[in-house]
């Protein structure tokens, strides 16, 4: 769950929401910017699904006792957090094996440097689907594949930067993600840029400096907004089901065509 926290109450968006956005934003990333244009549909559908483990989870998001907050995606316990985190690759596995390979690597990314023994395992048992997927589809371009991987790590940034900021925030307010933009990962071929310049232009904007899209991006995010008083009287659990959600209609423009 991605949660933002307001004096009385919580902005909570669903991963697998976030990671659809993900996907709409990526999928008006430009050609002549995507290396290996034949496997564009695989890369894309990792985008759109690579959070999709958070889906069964976030229906029924748990309280965090010590911060008296819902658990986001950064502080959830490592142990049920490489549960869902198999769970969603081996669903995309079964819809397109190149693009768990890359849903694998992103999950693999975050427990690396975790010593606890659910992490490494979980790391070493996603080497091992990556060897098996490899040998599967009788090779794999490494160089190409961490270009694909990056646009990955490029679009949940994106993603993020809408998801966890106030719209319309001012710089100096951002979360801490994002104060000096957002860098662009250091094996995307084609680029002269180390990081993205981005900031709120109004309350639906958001603006990019270079942008790498064919045309403005626009997309809407899902979110429910509950109140600490209804917590505090029904619970988070009962509280989140009974709230609707809401759209947040947004989009991605030029910086300096503005």
């Amino acid at each position: 769950m991605i949660v933002r926290e307001r004096p009385n109450s919580f902005v909570m968006i669903e991963q697998d929401n976030h990671a659809h956005v993900s996907g709409e934003i990526m999928t008006q990333w430009k050609d002549s910017l995507f290396p290996g244009l034949h496997l564009r549909q695989s890369v894309e559908h990792a985008i759109y699904r690579h959070d999709y483990g958070w889906k069964p989870f976030d229906r029924q998001p748990f309280w965090n006792d010590q911060k008296q907050a819902p658990y986001t995606f950064i502080d959830f316990p490592a142990v049920p957090k490489t549960v869902l985190y198999k769970h969603g690759i081996d669903e995309v596995e079964n819809e397109d094996t190149y693009a768990a390979m890359l849903c694998s690597e992103h999950y693999k990314q975050f427990m690396k440097n975790d010593t606890g023994e659910s992490a490494q395992t979980f790391v070493q048992q996603e080497e091992q689907r990556q060897q098996r997927i490899v040998k599967m589809l009788g090779g794999c371009n490494e160089k190409l594949f961490n270009n694909h991987f990056s646009l990955l790590q490029l679009g949940d940034s994106l993603s993020l930067y809408a998801c966890l900021n106030e719209p319309g925030v001012d710089k100096e307010d951002e979360h801490p993600f994002f104060k000096e933009g957002i860098p662009i990962p250091n094996k995307l071929d084609g680029w002269n840029h180390d990081k993205l310049a981005v900031s709120w232009k109004d309350d639906r904007t958001i603006v990019l400096d270079p942008f790498p899209f064919e045309k403005t991006v626009s997309f809407h995010l899902q979110q429910k907004t509950i109140t600490k008083q209804a917590i505090a009287e029904h619970g988070l659990m009962d509280s989140y089901e009974d709230a609707p959600f809401e759209k947040v209609y947004l989009r991605l423009m030029p910086m300096r065509s503005l």
